[in-house]
């Protein structure tokens, strides 16, 4: 890919061939993520849901796992659309943590199987993640992953809420320990369903890749301060640069955690290798991203 890694560590250029056959394959995943979007109006219709918007998303998706077929990175995209919509409602619509404790709860009856109520988008694009994520082979044994991370994240997102309404500003640490609201360890555990052929993953692969999942997590929370700062100053957003570190020491705590997780992947790279290169490939192309953008268009 060519972009500046994160924690010292630079991945091997791909040839041009191969970007772009990359690139067709992100191609094919933005007018899949285009019609998804079509297909629940409420969701999508705001301005910040622009073409840039579909297109990184989906080119991320793509050059993070790059041997990767459209087929093998549908279930990610949707579950990283879905999220988007569901960062939308919480994060800018929502006017109180009341109404993130009932997102909450209508999105976990349906993650536990409850049909969705009428008229919400929300839930009904999250069972038919769910319904087509119950038909795979791993999906009883990472089941209970897949809802203890959306229960995490739904629970973050409450929280910053609750913190920007009750005008509360969260030291660093408090701030860094919340990085489920980000999501992305909901949706890469979405892709470990989807991508596993074995009906019982062992223990220790589950444990192994959750805590590198979560790591990585904590990195990519980092980096997308660094790329998001302006967005978030103008939606009354929470920030690691508001929160009493500047870029310089925002970069060095993410290149140390960085250098934490790619530990953490060591174990993952064992068992799973095709997951260890998609969590550090993850990692390396928001280094890259997030330094001159950020993936929402503007109000």
């Amino acid at each position: 890919m060519g972009g500046q890694a994160v924690g010292g560590v630079q991945a091997a250029p791909l040839d041009s061939a191969e970007i772009g056959r990359v690139c067709a394959v992100a191609g094919m995943l933005q007018r899949e993520m285009r019609a998804w979007s079509q297909e629940y109006p409420g969701l999508f219709s705001a301005k910040p849901f622009d073409a840039a918007l579909y297109s990184t998303l989906t080119l991320a998706s793509a050059f993070s796992g790059p041997w990767s077929q459209a087929a093998d990175l549908r279930m990610a995209n949707r579950a990283c659309l879905w999220c988007f919509a569901l960062d939308w409602l919480m994060d800018y619509l929502a006017t109180g943590p009341d109404e993130g404790r009932e997102t909450t709860r209508r999105c976990m009856a349906v993650a536990e199987g409850a049909p969705p109520g009428a008229g919400d988008d929300l839930a009904r694009f999250l069972a038919g993640i769910r319904a087509e994520l119950a038909g795979l082979p791993a999906f009883v044994a990472l089941d209970h992953v897949w809802r203890e991370d959306l229960r995490h994240m739904l629970d973050a997102m409450t929280l910053e809420l609750t913190w920007k309404i009750e005008g509360v500003v969260p030291d660093f640490p408090q701030y860094l320990d919340n990085a489920d609201n980000l999501g992305f360890s909901f949706v890469f555990t979405t892709h470990w369903i989807a991508t596993t052929p074995s009906a019982s993953p062992s223990q220790a692969e589950i444990e192994a890749v959750r805590t590198a999942s979560a790591a990585v997590q904590r990195v990519i929370r980092l980096l997308n301060d660094l790329g998001s700062q302006e967005r978030d100053t103008s939606w009354g957003d929470l920030n690691a640069l508001m929160l009493g570190r500047d870029r310089e020491q925002v970069l060095a705590l993410s290149a140390e955690l960085a250098a934490r997780a790619r530990e953490l992947l060591v174990p993952v790279r064992a068992c799973r290798p095709d997951l260890a290169d998609y969590l550090e490939r993850q990692m390396d192309f928001c280094a890259g991203f997030y330094r001159l953008a950020d993936y929402w268009g503007r109000l």
